[in-house]
């Protein structure tokens, strides 16, 4: 008789979901926050355009 066959845990168990859009959400607000202050526009805007 044969051992029964080992199943790994699934990847995304639910603290690690939770902790993903916890991630996610702070990485959203944290660019929100960075396009409330024109300047960072305007730098963002002049690094852009030296690309070309």
């Amino acid at each position: 008789m044969s051992a029964p066959a080992h199943r790994p845990a699934p990847a995304h168990t639910p603290w690690r979901r939770r902790a993903l859009w916890a991630a996610v959400l702070l990485a959203l607000a944290a660019v929100f926050g960075l396009y409330q202050r024109p300047d960072f526009l305007v730098m963002l805007a002049d690094q852009a355009w030296a690309c070309f």
